[in-house]
């Protein structure tokens, strides 16, 4: 049998903010709504029906002094040390985020140079032939920068890539909205590798689709709720409603789609891990792509969560959920050699993406 090439991950790595940010610590937010009036409910209902609705406990912020490429170099010395790999023979560094560096002092986003080359820097890289640069996708900005980090690799135009998504969600978010209490700072990162192999292994297929003509501004940027907060800053915001049902129709037909084009079944993964956005989405849509399936009995823990306590992190959710899956780190959890993974991923676009990974 002829060899070919596969790309397979070699080396994981995240960070994980210090400061922890509990539910209760909302409770003396004025939130308002879409059309500036101030909520009528209090403010401990608003807090206990988003964790109904989204499972979100806690989430991780950012100290004063660090920005996204501080966490995202954070998250990739963790992966090349995991790797063990030479830090020049980088073909490719990758950096997926939406932001860019926003500081505590200034809510600018800051995108020059890039965050990759300001990554590439503080790794003390020197090769010139490392190519560094960003990738802007929504929140599956991540997964799409592995998706291609995989065509670099299958191709023969390089042999290793480092890939990683940072993001300080906490910078940009409406503390008068009740949706930034969704949001959440992190950073992950693997590495790829091109290695001959004559069995399937590694990436063995990923799709993407991106709806803007219909639902292009479901997520988007615009002043705070509160009319007199902020000055000219503009923060995240979202259609909630329009979002989980446009996730619900789309995501999981785009999993069983890439499922199918691996010439697997669902009752072949071993674990579906999604973007960390909401708790009940999440579940929502395992369930359907089983339903998809005809399969009433879902397998216990073949969706590990993080949600809880790490809160959405954008582009970061997966590669972090990965590093923890990984290295032993969520109970209940495992994978072996030979388990099949399906990574899926929707965001800011509106944006979704899929990939399947069996583990070599």
């Amino acid at each position: 049998m002829i060899n070919s090439l596969f790309s397979i991950v070699v080396g994981t790595g995240s960070y994980l903010p210090t400061q922890i940010v509990r539910n209760k610590d909302f409770l003396n937010n004025s939130f308002y709504d879409s059309a500036g009036q101030k909520l009528n409910s209090s403010n401990e209902k608003s807090i206990n029906d988003l964790e109904k609705i989204t499972d979100i406990r806690e989430r991780r912020f950012v100290t004063d002094e660090l920005v996204a490429s501080d966490i995202g170099f954070f998250a990739a010395k963790d992966a090349l040390k995991s790797s063990g790999i030479d830090k020049e023979s980088l073909d490719y560094i990758i950096v997926a985020h939406n932001f860019g560096d926003v500081s505590a002092t200034n809510k600018r986003s800051d995108f020059v140079p890039s965050l990759a080359s300001r990554i590439k820097h503080r790794l003390e890289i020197e090769n010139p032939n490392s190519i560094a640069y960003d990738i802007s996708f929504g929140c599956p900005g991540w997964l799409q920068a592995v998706i291609q980090a995989d065509y670099y690799l299958k191709s023969g135009d390089a042999k290793k890539v480092l890939v990683i998504g940072t993001e300080t969600l906490s910078r940009v978010s409406d503390p008068h909205d009740r949706d930034s209490m969704i949001y959440a700072d992190g950073a992950g990162a693997i590495i790829l590798e091109a290695k001959s192999s004559p069995k399937a292994e590694g990436i063995l297929c990923h799709s993407t689709r991106s709806d803007t003509f219909s639902h292009g501004k479901l997520l988007r940027m615009e002043q705070s709720y509160k009319k007199d907060f902020g000055g000219n800053e503009i923060f995240l915001k979202m259609d909630g409603r329009k979002l989980y049902s446009y996730a619900l129709k789309t995501t999981p037909q785009a999993i069983k789609s890439c499922i199918e084009k691996a010439g697997l079944s669902l009752h072949d993964i071993k674990k579906v891990l999604l973007h960390q956005a909401n708790g009940k989405m999440d579940k929502a849509i395992l369930t359907r792509l089983y339903d998809l399936y005809n399969i009433e009995d879902i397998p216990k823990n073949v969706m590990p969560m993080t949600i809880a306590w790490l809160g959405n992190s954008s582009v970061a959710t997966l590669p972090t959920l990965f590093d923890l899956l990984l290295k032993g780190k969520l109970e209940n959890h495992e994978l072996n050699k030979g388990d099949a993974v399906v990574f899926a991923s929707i965001g800011a676009g509106m944006n979704i993406n899929s990939l399947i990974y069996k583990m070599p």
